[in-house]
């Protein structure tokens, strides 16, 4: 029975697609952050900074349990 309850409960995990549109956008963010880079050369920069942020305040969030 136990065996049973744990192939429903990985069925369920693999139909969950909550947070899937967080991710989708994200990446398309990324996409477009990239092709700027790549066309804008002097945006270069500014967009490798705002990465290395967002990378820092993802780290400290991942160690502090926030």
């Amino acid at each position: 029975m136990k065996k049973l309850y744990n192939y429903a409960l990985q069925l369920r995990i693999w139909k969950d697609t909550h947070g899937q549109d967080l991710i989708e956008y994200a990446l398309m963010a990324g996409f477009v952050a990239v092709a700027a880079g790549a066309v804008m050369p002097n945006v270069a920069s500014s967009i490798s900074t705002i990465f290395s942020k967002v990378s820092t305040t993802m780290s400290k969030a991942a160690t502090t349990g926030s």
